[in-house]
């Protein structure tokens, strides 16, 4: 074999590896929960229970104006009463082991003890805000690890982007949350996992201050209004 051939021989395998590397994206919305989706339409007594786990900082703990915590309306319960409406037969656990104040680095030490003791059919995970604090490189090891341990019993995984922080110049393409939410849409990708992309879902709202205001309880918390938003983007997953 002369090495123009052996050459060429080569070079296909780095090409196909090269294409699947490009083409990775993340979850097909209309596929990647099908399971869980159809186990969550069955009837008693062939049901059982579902439980969903979300883990992260402040925000899905439900803190609004600090030190107020408004469990209700923060957006792993009015995430759970979007479900019930289109699983009315589905008995669901919305296990929310969020703490506030805490980054990533700190959730994945814990993630075992807190998180994978529940068996959790899927795994939501929002820690980008308080991220900012140990930086880009940290934040994507401690993901990636809750990523892997996840993944590794089977378990289907979502990943959030930042909620807003009003002290933050939206108008910087490359102000630190920014930074933050590119890196978690690059992780969803390279794992191919779900995205609620809370960054973008308030993007509408960034060019005025005053507007964003009306969807916080404090510099750093959505109110209700802005859970919402939040909620609605995660509920397009089970649709």
């Amino acid at each position: 074999m002369n090495i123009l051939k052996m050459k060429n021989l080569l070079f296909i395998p780095i090409l196909f590896f090269a294409i699947w590397t490009n083409a990775q994206t993340i979850a097909d919305h209309s596929t990647y929960l099908n399971d869980l989706k159809l186990e969550m339409q069955k009837e008693w007594p062939k049901n059982r229970t579902i439980n969903i786990v979300f883990h992260g900082h402040s925000v899905p703990a439900g803190y609004f104006k600090t030190p107020q915590v408004n469990t209700l309306g923060a957006y792993p319960n009015l995430f759970l009463k979007k479900l019930k409406t289109i699983y009315p037969l589905a008995v669901v656990n919305v296990i929310v082991t969020a703490i506030g104040g805490e980054n990533s680095v700190k959730g994945a030490e814990r993630f075992e003890r807190d998180v994978l003791i529940h068996k959790p059919d899927l795994i939501l995970i929002d820690y980008s805000l308080n991220d900012r604090g140990v930086g880009l490189e940290k934040a994507y090891s401690s993901w990636n690890q809750m990523i892997k341990s996840a993944k590794d019993q089977g378990i289907k995984v979502i990943l959030l982007t930042p909620s807003p922080d009003q002290n933050v110049n939206y108008a910087d393409p490359t102000n630190e949350l920014r930074k933050h939410a590119d890196q978690v849409r690059k992780l969803a990708s390279e794992n191919q996992l779900g995205l609620v992309d809370s960054y973008q879902a308030f993007e509408f709202l960034y060019p005025d201050k005053e507007q964003l205001s009306k969807y916080m309880s404090q510099v750093n918390h959505p109110n209700e209004l802005g859970h919402e938003l939040i909620a609605n983007e995660l509920i397009k997953w089970f649709q």
